[in-house]
């Protein structure tokens, strides 16, 4: 061996699944896309894959390349995220106190590669991260619609010390 070389450490699983403990109450759906001679068509939400079933509004977000939106949760409501173009990074961290997982951070790569509605329980933080080559496509079915007048949202900069994650400059590494 050359002086310097490191051993891989195990990052995924055997079902290609990135090896980290769920966060309480996430669910990950992954979707086949069913090609055909005009196109291709991939679902993006069953009221199967949530429980609660509940759709109250569906809003896109185009996301331009590197752009990150974060920090942000909700007290109430459950997003539901599904990125039909494009390839980013969804970051999550549980600073519920009384969680199983409190203080854990997952990370997901979705994207029209790897289709999957990802359903982000109230107070969990999330953030995405377009780290593919052109702008990305963000579905969001939450279970509660955007309140004009009382918004169920909560932010914090994409940089605060107070989520143990830092967005890379360089969203390749890692």
């Amino acid at each position: 061996m050359l002086r310097g070389t490191r051993k891989d450490s195990q990052i995924i699983t055997s079902s290609w699944h990135k090896l980290q403990e769920p966060i309480d109450g996430v669910v990950l759906h992954e979707v086949a896309n069913v090609p055909g001679n005009r196109g291709v068509l991939t679902e993006v939400f069953r009221a199967e894959w949530d429980p609660d079933g509940k759709v109250e509004q569906i809003f896109q977000v185009r996301l331009f390349r590197g752009a990150i939106s974060a920090w942000h949760c909700h007290m109430k409501a459950v997003d539901r995220l599904f990125i039909g173009m494009g390839h980013v990074r969804i970051v999550l961290f549980d600073a519920r106190s009384g969680s199983r997982t409190h203080g854990k951070i997952n990370e997901f790569h979705l994207g029209e590669s790897r289709p999957a509605s990802l359903a982000v329980p109230p107070q969990v933080w999330h953030g995405v991260q377009n780290v593919g080559g052109t702008a990305a496509l963000l579905l969001n079915a939450p279970t509660h619609a955007y309140n004009y007048e009382d918004p169920d949202h909560y932010r914090l900069p994409w940089n605060t010390s107070e989520i143990p994650f830092s967005w890379d400059a360089d969203p390749t590494k890692g």
